[in-house]
C-alpha cells in the first residue's frame, strides 16, 4: 500500500503509465475502486491509497467502491 502524501506525482504517473499501479482507496473509509472513479478523484489526498492488486486491498481490510466496483 503506498499512501499518496508518501509519493511523488512524477512517481505516482510514473507507476500509473507502467500499469504497476491500478487501484485506489480511501484509508479512513477502507474503500478500493478503479483509478477512474469519480467518488475516488474527490478524496482528499492525505486519505488516498494505491494499491499493486486487489489482493493486496483486500488484505488490508478494505472493501469495493458500490460505484465504480458494482457487481
Amino acid at each position: 500500500m503506498i499512501q499518496h502524501i508518501e509519493i511523488s506525482n512524477s512517481e505516482l504517473y510514473g507507476k500509473i503509465r507502467q500499469r504497476e499501479i491500478r487501484w485506489a482507496g480511501n484509508r479512513k473509509l477502507k474503500i478500493y475502486g478503479t483509478l477512474n472513479c469519480g467518488s475516488g478523484k474527490r478524496m482528499k489526498k492525505e486519505n488516498r491509497v494505491f494499491f499493486y492488486s486487489l489482493d493486496e486491498a483486500k488484505l488490508y481490510g478494505f472493501r469495493p467502491c458500490g460505484h465504480c466496483m458494482r457487481t
